[in-house]
């Protein structure tokens, strides 16, 4: 019987997991005894997904793995032991607890945050942003802090500020760069990105080079900068860059770089053939790859290696796609244009719509070296794709860059060659796709499960989709398009049936049209949509009977649920427009059922902490006073927001305000694919951000212009130009085609602008539908809008007069006292979750 050899692996991150799950998929049990020492006390967790750890996620939830993995697959896992001494001569590693003999020793050490050298440096209230035990030191300091500062502008600076941010603290970030995140964007895409942020509130200070930090006047500490200005703040976060974890390997002897980092072979090998480095702590070819990606491809290449297989480590691409504070940054290769002699630039930038888009392209130009993206990392994929794949770029190389009515340019998954990298974290190819496909693998979720393909960050699920589905087709498979396994049908073929059948209820729907095969009791998305589809036809109260089983937890209740489980209030406030009398009405509530309240970017006022059981006796309160329901819970109409127009503005040239108030008491009832957001400026200034929303309109001397498919978000997208100098009849009427038609088509939980990009035809298609009624719809589609109108009630004023209805206003159905476990606490004034 052969004796099994010791593999010990020091670290339990994401790398060191990898590894090990890569071992396991390989068999390596049946000859390694595997032991992994993690320092921290939770296992494996996702590092590029930490900030989450402000707004909700927990340890667990962040785990990469069961709490048994390690058990079930026969791996040792040493939480909270760390690794003292690596004793070569005897192959020996030393911890608190002991000494452990090895064989083979991974070094999966990762790296550590990188503090400069700062006089006061070490104040109570300077910390660092790595870890999840240094995530609960902030949320802690934050407890009693009101403002924070961000030493350091890079990725994991931004990143801190953010969290900094969700803590509700006003936050600054000092970078001693020129600009915010150096390595990744240039002059302009940096004055960019700085106005973008700055613009979300979070002041922005460059070129500024901390001398000391000292006890502050007005706040805990004061950061000195070289030109003796100060700024003071109650907190510290120091991000700024990160070093290698190389202390052991230098202790034991290892071949370290002059900079840091353990020196590897292309098998990831150390000086010492027994000992491997994995990750930011190795240094490859004089470079240390500070990527989740590369780390696992040096997993990979390690576990190969030490199971007897044959593999390289060839550097990787270093290309990111981030969303830093809600801001989209892209950089691909060369994205500074400095590494290639020859090569050639084109620039876009916008400044009304903050986008900043660079190329950089060969001396002919016709490959690709690299890009640089700021404000709209749509077109990342497919220009990741020209440049990984040295795919010859289009004659007109700036096509790539330029607007191109809001759709960004997309590259055919039949243009991508078989080498073509789909998975950059798992290293998938298409032919690996295609491979699984082969094999049996018949839709997105096999795919994943064969190939690891978008598990990792989870960027390439787009791309994922896209080129399964094509492979599919291509081999004869029929893509499914089925809702979910209880219809066979898309959603926009249910609606249809749904329409001319004359069908009004869920139960109805699924005896004539559901799977015969399946439960009739639906699930979490054929309910919802069923739900959404029967109120866009019908418009009957969600809350009947009939209907309320398929509503989610905030349509139920009419009301959003908050992560401490109480709910928030928001009532309509068309156009923005109120009384002074209505404002001290909202005031009296919040005082009287002690509520916190926020005025949104939408121009309503939120009141935040709702108990379940008060919300029927607030909007009791409030539908006395004349408020009614904003649908701010709902896939709906949810605002109209306007600028004061050419009622009191000297430059507005109509009634922006007026036309706000009709519009939003015109759609308000609509139920809808996803929700709406409507903006109505009075002039060309634009002060209503009107070109940022589903509806846009814009006041001209002769009517109004009429924008639409626009959203912020996490994907901002701007709004395009489709009628010019319409009335008021002809706006209401283009409007009213364009949403049902919309409400007819889309694919559930689709926004107005996913739903024009996938529209076939795109806006000249959309125009002459509506515009030119090409379909001979139009009749019909205004009819369809006006029923909606017409059977409009609001559901909230249905609710308190009905006392089966108000039976579900209670935390549990047998007892009727509140729920214990919510608790709050003061800050600014204001209650909010403790």
């Amino acid at each position: 019987m052969t004796t099994k050899q010791n593999l010990l692996i020091i670290g339990n991150g994401m790398v060191g997991h990898h590894l090990v799950e890569r071992l396991v998929e390989a068999g390596a049990c049946e000859h390694l005894t595997i032991t992994v020492f993690g320092e921290e006390r939770h296992r494996a967790y996702d590092r590029v997904h930490l900030s989450e750890y402000f707004t909700g996620r927990d340890a667990e939830s962040l785990a990469l793995c069961d709490a048994d993995y390690y058990d079930v697959q026969g791996v040792t896992l040493k939480s909270g032991e760390k690794v003292l001494e690596i004793d070569r001569e005897a192959k020996h590693v030393i911890t608190p607890q002991g000494r452990y003999a090895y064989d083979h020793l991974v070094l999966a050490t990762g790296s550590y945050p990188f503090v400069p050298p700062i006089e006061g440096r070490d104040e109570p209230g300077c910390l660092v942003y790595r870890t999840l035990e240094d995530l609960d030191a902030i949320r802690a300091a934050a407890e009693h802090a009101t403002n924070g500062v961000v030493v350091g502008g890079g990725l994991l600076g931004l990143e801190a500020a953010n969290a900094l941010r969700g803590l509700n603290l006003d936050t600054a970030v000092v970078e001693f760069a020129p600009r915010l995140m150096p390595m990744q964007v240039d002059t302009d895409g940096g004055a960019l990105l700085k106005e973008k942020i700055e613009s979300l509130g979070v002041q922005v200070l460059t070129e500024r080079a901390t001398q000391r930090i000292e006890k502050g006047e007005q706040s805990r500490l004061r950061l000195v900068f070289q030109d003796d200005k100060v700024l003071e703040t109650d907190l510290i976060v120091f991000s700024a860059g990160i070093r290698p974890q190389d202390d052991l390997a230098r202790a034991c002897g290892l071949t370290l770089g002059e900079r840091g980092g353990v020196v590897i072979d292309d098998h990831c090998r150390t000086s010492d053939p027994a000992i491997f480095a994995v990750g930011e702590v190795a240094l490859w070819n004089q470079s240390i790859f500070g990527l989740v990606a590369p780390g696992y491809q040096m997993a990979k290449v390690a576990a190969t290696t030490l199971t007897g297989g044959e593999a390289r480590f060839g550097g990787a691409d270093m290309s990111t796609k981030l969303k830093l504070l809600g801001v989209d940054v892209g950089a691909i290769g060369d994205a500074h244009g400095d590494r290639t002699p020859g090569a050639r630039m084109f620039r876009y930038l916008d400044p009304l719509t903050q986008v900043y888009r660079k190329l950089v392209v060969s001396s002919d130009g016709k490959k690709l070296l690299g890009a640089m993206l700021v404000g709209d990392n749509a077109a990342y994929d497919t220009l990741l794709q020209y440049y990984a794949n040295a795919l010859e770029l289009p004659k007109e190389p700036a096509s790539l860059i330029l607007p191109q009515g809001g759709v960004a340019p997309t590259l055919g998954p039949d243009a991508l060659p078989a080498t073509a990298m789909i998975c950059s974290c798992h290293n998938v190819t298409k032919a690996s796709i295609c491979s699984a496909i082969d094999a049996g693998a018949s839709d997105v979720g096999a795919v994943k499960s064969d190939t690891r393909a978008s598990t990792g960050c989870g960027g390439c699920a787009s791309l994922l989709k896209s080129v399964v589905d094509h492979e599919l087709t291509a081999r004869g498979i029929e893509v499914d398009t089925s809702l979910c396994e209880h219809f066979a049908h898309t959603r926009q073929a249910l609606y249809d049936i749904v329409r001319v059948e004359g069908i009004k209820t869920f139960s109805e729907l699924m005896k004539r049209h559901g799977n015969p095969h399946t439960q009739g009791l639906g699930c979490e998305i054929c309910k919802p949509a069923v739900g959404s589809i029967l109120a866009s036809c019908f418009n009957e109260p969600i809350t009947d009977a009939a209907h309320i089983p398929l509503q989610d937890t905030n349509d139920t209740f009419m009301a959003n649920m908050q992560k401490n489980g109480t709910y928030s209030v928001v009532p309509r406030i068309a156009g923005g427009e109120i009384t002074p009398d209505k404002l001290v009405v909202l005031g009296q509530v919040a005082q009287k059922y002690g509520l916190y309240t926020k005025i949104t970017g939408g121009q309503r006022i939120d009141l935040f902490g709702a108990r379940l059981e008060d919300l029927p006796d607030i909007w009791a309160e409030l539908i006395d006073a004349g408020f009614e329901t904003g649908h701010a819970y709902g896939k709906s109409l949810r605002t109209v927001k306007s600028c004061v127009g050419s009622t009191w503005c000297r430059y507005g040239v109509q009634d922006s305000v007026g036309m706000a108030i009709r519009l939003e008491n015109r759609y308000k009832g609509l139920r809808a694919p996803h929700k709406i957001k409507f903006g109505v400026s009075g002039c060309t200034r634009e002060c209503a951000e009107a070109q940022s929303k589903d509806i846009g309109i814009i006041a001209t001397e002769n009517g109004w212009n009429l924008y639409v498919c626009g959203n912020g978000g996490m994907r901002p997208r701007h709004a395009e130009l489709f009628a010019t100098d319409l009335d008021d009849d002809a706006l209401y009427r283009t409007i009213d085609r364009f949403l049902m038609f919309y409400v007819r088509t889309a694919d559930r939980l689709q926004r107005t602008s996913v739903w024009r990009e996938n529209l076939e035809g795109g806006l000249d298609y959309l125009k002459e539908v509506i515009l030119d009624d090409s379909l001979g719809i139009g009749d019909e589609l205004e009819r369809q809008m006006q029923t909606v109108v017409d059977n409009y009630q609001c559901e909230w004023a249905g609710a308190i007069s009905d006392p089966d209805k108000l039976k579900r206003f209670r935390s549990f159905v047998n007892d009727t006292r509140p729920d214990p476990s919510i608790i709050m606490t003061s800050e600014r004034g204001q209650l909010r979750p403790a």
